[in-house]
Order: C-alpha cells, then structure tokens, then sequence
C-alpha cells in the first residue's frame, strides 16, 4: 500500500513540475514575441524589407503618394508607427514615395537669355548652368540647346541647364599706326570696313596743319575687334 502511496506522490510531483515548467515556458515566448517597429522613412522597400526581416516582421505597400522631399522609391510613412510594440510575425504597411509633382518642360530653343527666368518660373522650373559658344548660327544671347529636353516629364524645381549663342566669332586685327595722316581719310576708310569710330576731337598743334591725325585709341599694335570704340585726336 505504501509503495502505491509513493508511485501516486511521485508521479503528482512529476506532473506539477510539468506544469509549472510549461507555464514559465509559454510565458517567455509570449514575452519573446513582442518586438520594436524600425524605422523605415526614407528607406527602399527592399531595404526596408531587410530590416523588418531582421526583427521577424513582413512589409506590405499600402499606396503611392506626391512627396515635397524624399525621392521618388522612398517610403514615406508606415504603420504602425517606428517604435511601436508589435508581436512576431505581423505586417507592417508602407506608403512609397512618387517624388514631386511633374511639370512638362517648354521649348526654350531660340529664346533670347533675358527671358528664360520669367518662362521658367511660369512652368515651376529653375534655371541651372549656363554655357556659351560662338556659332553664325543663332544670334548672340539665343538659347542654342536645352537639358532636360522639350516636352520631358520632370519634378517642379528641377534646374534646366542652356547652351547660349555668342554669335559668330568676331575677327581680331592689329591696330595700325595713324599718327600723321590725313583724318577725313581714315575715318571714311576705317567705316567702310566696319570699324566703330566714335569720339572724334579737335586740338590746336603748333607747326601742323588741320585735319592731321596727333592721337589714336587704342594705340598702335593693339589688338582689336571691329565693335570697339576708336577714338582719335585731330589737329585744327
């Protein structure tokens, strides 16, 4: 009878050890499967993906929106909120970036430089680098080309860089020497070929005869254009 007795307490002893080791077990995996939202703003998803994985969460794109700053594949916002207490294994919903509002880029081809800001502006664009070249075949301050392209779909505030015309390469030529000669017959000649004779004064010069010239700007072996301004001193 004792024997039975015994088998009986021992096998109660048993089973509640089970119980008691079961229940401390079942409540440290509950504990065990509550785990921190990330973070995910301004992530990829596939990034984002990762970085759920790591804490035993899933991701699920919940839409796309129009956003001011992140990029265009950027998640913006996601739920439940980054640092919120979830259990193991639930899905976190995540809205994506589609980058700013698009505006359609005008033709700014064959428009002068004075007006690209005022086109821009009207088109929610910034005007971005400027480089110029000489060529015959656009006027001088033209807008030869154009980045982004004509009718190309981009983010408003995006910078549109121009190649801008000087007009044709203006030729150099030495100044000649005009001291001593004749004024009336240089000028006629020097405006005949072009050249922009401007300020022509008049100066008294002991021992020499009107209309010689005592004076030239620039001065002789200098290098010119025909746009610029020779001035000359004549006697009278």
């Amino acid at each position: 009878m004792k024997k039975i007795y015994k088998i009986a307490f021992l096998t109660l002893l048993v089973l509640n050890t089970f119980i008691i080791s079961a229940f401390f077990s079942h409540s440290l995996v509950l504990k065990g499967e509550m785990v921190t939202v990330p973070d995910l703003l301004g992530m990829t998803p596939d990034l984002a993906a990762v970085e759920l994985a790591a804490n035993k969460l899933f991701m699920v794109q919940n839409g796309v929106q129009l956003h001011e700053y992140l990029e265009q594949g950027k998640i913006i916002g996601q739920n439940p909120q980054p640092n919120t207490k979830v259990k193991i294994n639930e899905t976190v919903k995540v809205i994506i970036s589609a980058g700013k509002e698009k505006v359609s880029v005008p033709r700014l081809v064959g428009t002068n430089l004075q007006d690209i800001n005022t086109i821009l502006v009207e088109n929610d664009l910034r005007r971005g680098r400027i480089a110029h070249i000489h060529t015959p075949k656009y006027a001088a301050g033209k807008v030869i080309a154009q980045y982004p392209l004509e009718n190309d779909e981009v983010p408003i505030d995006t910078r549109v860089s121009f190649l801008i015309s000087q007009g044709e390469k203006e030729q150099k030529y030495l100044m000649p020497d005009l001291i001593g000669k004749r004024a009336s017959v240089v000028i006629s000649s020097l405006k005949r070929m072009g050249f922009n004779v401007g300020d022509v004064r008049f100066q008294l010069y002991r021992g020499l005869g009107s209309g010689i010239i005592i004076k030239q700007t620039p001065p002789q072996g200098f290098r010119i254009q025909k746009r610029n301004l020779i001035t000359l001193e004549v006697s009278k």
